[in-house]
């Protein structure tokens, strides 16, 4: 008996445009099933249609907030941080019945090109109250050209690679569990090392974010993941002060910062009813967006040579820019 293949697995949905221009473009055998490399990067079929539908349709707002990551780097934790941080007057920390606590931050702060725009959907933003909070992956010159031009707000975090690789390798496989074979560590291993990764190469994405960040600090700010765990607090009140909401005297003394930093722990958001059981329309189990969330899980996995392997790479690839990585 063959398992039908869930939705976000599937590849056939595919338009006439897209089946055209995945015909000419390099692929590689990986990751969720294949990948393609447009405009630099690498992505899914079903993926590589939203972002060319968000490329030409969609239209930023100054007052726009839209989070970039690379995939695996702390994307669902900074999504229920930055809602609860926005949002905080309509939806008071301490109130019953938190958005945060009976939906998915994935939900709360959509993907433009995994959820808004999958499929080629045309998407109708009239309902939505401002700020808009959405969130990215794809990589900074290949943004809609209304995002560089406005004065949206972007906001860019960077996870160390070590574990950026490993939680897209767990990512992946939790995927195709049952489904088909999953991908061996050492096969994903150097297609990562190659620059062959979603929305990779990791470096590239990376540097581009960074250098705008220096470039542009009005437009654009930089957090690392493990800054966020080490000091959550200094790099909320961090993001406060850069989307132009910071904290209150009051709030700071009646611990809203805290709250806020409670709600939006990883045990706690995992735990909750909605994203141990809940699922996204296509399929995906909530639960597999929280895994571990820790910073140094690489040790589990890593052997020397892969260590020194991309410790080459990185410093290859970062020198002169400044840029340093926590792996502890």
């Amino acid at each position: 008996m063959t398992t039908s293949l869930p939705e976000y697995l599937e590849e056939d949905n595919l338009s006439e445009e897209c089946k055209k221009l995945i015909s000419i473009l390099p692929k590689e055998k990986g990751w969720v099933r294949s990948v393609y490399n447009y405009q630099g990067f690498w992505t899914s079929t079903k993926f590589l249609q939203g972002v060319i539908a968000c490329q030409q349709q969609f239209q930023a707002q100054d007052s726009d907030i839209i989070l970039v990551t690379s995939p695996k780097s702390g994307s669902t934790w900074l999504k229920s941080l930055l809602f609860a941080l926005v949002n905080r007057v309509k939806h008071p920390i301490f109130g019953p019945n938190h958005p945060l606590l009976v939906e998915n931050p994935h939900v709360l702060v959509p993907f433009l090109e995994h959820t808004l725009y999958i499929d080629g959907r045309v998407v109708d933003f009239s309902t939505n109250t401002s700020p808009r909070l959405l969130a990215t992956h794809v990589p900074f010159a290949s943004l809609p050209k209304s995002v560089q031009d406005s004065k949206t707000k972007l906001i860019y975090l960077c996870r160390n690679p070590r574990d950026t690789f490993i939680s897209m390798w767990h990512f992946a496989n939790n995927l195709l569990l049952l489904h088909k074979d999953t991908n061996s560590i050492e096969e994903m291993f150097d297609l990562f090392c190659k620059g062959v990764s979603l929305y990779g190469p990791f470096w590239n994405h990376v540097l581009d974010y960074w250098k705008q960040s220096i470039q542009n600090p009005n437009k654009l700010l930089f957090l690392m993941y493990e800054e966020i765990k080490k000091k959550p607090k200094i790099q909320l009140k961090r993001l406060a002060k850069f989307l132009e909401c910071p904290f209150s005297i009051e709030e700071e003394n009646s611990r809203v910062v805290d709250e806020i930093l409670k709600m939006c722990s990883f045990e706690n958001l995992r735990n909750l009813e909605v994203n141990t059981n809940g699922k996204f329309s296509t399929g995906e189990p909530y639960k597999v967006f929280f895994r571990r969330g820790e910073i140094g899980d690489w040790k589990n996995y890593f052997t020397v040579e892969m260590i020194n392997k991309l410790n080459h790479i990185i410093e290859e690839k970062f020198q002169g820019s400044g840029l340093k990585f926590l792996y502890v």
